[in-house]
């Protein structure tokens, strides 16, 4: 009888340990018991380099990376072959699947937001912490695609900065630097004796960082493979005292356009991750053993779910788009209304401010246009108010939220 695929191992190198003491430097912000618990020796994980890696991967496994690869490729050219490569639609509909990629990025995190409060915060309005908090990785999925041509130690430097100077109670001087103090994960308040894993101490995460970038310069390893275990290999090293999962997902990014498998959309992989968030983690420490199979097969389905769902949402909202397009028909081709129109796909929430500084409207040219896309009915005023106006296109929105229902439907198979 055929073993199994997922029983079947993809060896990777496994993390070794070193014996370090641990003192908690504050013992008067704990009990005595959690004091004497975290006081004394404890081991912290060592990289194995990935550098010079060959994965040995079985043939079951080798097709359906294919496959998963294959329809990463065919959305990529089906979302341009709807729009047009000229389409003005095109670079918003990139921003939206990169606002929904981070949002499901941040929700593995427990950083939960809706697609209007994100929009809303976008705009500087709307006060929810966490919309705040996520835009700060929308930042982080930016800067990952603009510096995905060379990948290295700085632009991985750049996109922890982008995606921790917008979360509150960060310090401010540690965003964009690489920790230099030991960090863990799981119980233990004062010392990481009692931790389910100890990062690799601070002084091993330069050396560890430039290994891994060596490896994801290597063009010799299957695309989704290397995506795979590079984001393995960085959220073992664990290289900043916070955002490490996001930073590592927005890098998962920054592979795949630098490897040029995708370049006209962002892949919402993580929307993928987030359907067995349990799965993802088990195989995160999978690969830590020495087993890389369950992260790249986590990443393969990742990306199926990412294809199939994230084409759904491109063709739903290219729907929007010609609906409102049938309601503006009548309008003159000049008209400012219709330079707004492809904005809307990935900004569905905006005010007189977002056009004058992102269109280059005038204050009262951005005012016609509002009047005339709300009077045929492309955008609704939602504030009532004189001032400090917001109008949304509620289609977009409920595409949006249809989205995130749909992924939260397969959470829950």
């Amino acid at each position: 009888m055929p073993t199994p695929t997922a029983d079947i191992r993809i060896p990777v190198d496994q993390i070794s340990y070193e014996t370090f003491d641990w003192k908690p430097g504050a013992p008067a912000m704990h009990s005595r018991a959690e004091v004497n618990r975290q006081t004394g020796s404890y081991e912290a994980a060592i990289t194995a380099p990935i550098a010079d890696w060959t994965p040995r991967i079985n043939a079951e496994d080798v097709a359906d990376i294919e496959d998963a690869t294959r329809q990463l490729v065919e959305f990529d050219t089906h979302a341009q072959r709807v729009l047009g490569t000229d389409n003005p639609a095109l670079g918003p509909m990139t921003a939206i699947l990169l606002r929904t990629e981070s949002a499901s990025s941040s929700q593995i995190e427990q950083l939960t937001t809706s697609a209007k409060q994100l929009a809303l915060a976008e705009i500087d309005e709307g006060d929810k912490a966490n919309a705040l908090t996520v835009i700060g990785n929308v930042r982080a999925m930016e800067a990952a695609l603009q510096l995905a041509d060379d990948i290295s130690e700085d632009s991985i430097l750049a996109i922890h900065k982008a995606l921790m100077l917008h979360q509150r109670n960060f310090a401010k001087d540690d965003a964009g630097r690489f920790r230099a103090e030991q960090v863990w994960i799981g119980p233990g308040e004062a010392g990481p004796r009692m931790a389910d894993f100890v990062a690799p101490h601070h002084d091993r995460i330069p050396g560890a960082i430039a290994d891994l970038v060596r490896f994801v310069k290597r063009h010799d390893v299957p695309v989704l493979v290397q995506v795979a275990a590079a984001h393995a290999q960085f959220e073992t090293i664990h290289p900043f005292t916070d955002g490490n999962g996001r930073t590592g997902r927005a890098l998962a990014q920054s592979i795949l356009r630098n490897k040029g498998l995708v370049g006209s959309t962002a892949v919402p992989i993580s929307a993928g991750l987030l359907v067995d968030t349990e799965r993802y983690f088990a195989a995160l420490t999978a690969y830590r053993a020495g087993d890389a199979g369950p992260i790249i097969r986590e990443f393969a389905s990742a990306s199926r779910v990412a294809a199939s769902t994230g084409t759904k949402l491109v063709d739903d909202l290219v729907v929007q788009l010609e609906d409102a397009r049938a309601k503006m028909q009548s309008i003159r081709a000049d008209a400012a209304a219709w330079r707004v129109l492809p904005a809307l796909v990935g900004q569905p929430a905006v005010n007189t401010k977002y056009l004058m500084s992102r269109l280059g409207f005038g204050e009262m040219a951005a005012l016609r246009a509002l009047d005339t896309l709300t009077a045929r009915g492309v955008l609704t005023e939602t504030t009532g108010r004189a001032r400090s106006r917001v109008w949304e296109h509620r289609g977009i929105f409920e595409v949006l939220d249809s989205y995130a229902a749909e992924i939260r439907r397969l959470s829950t198979r």
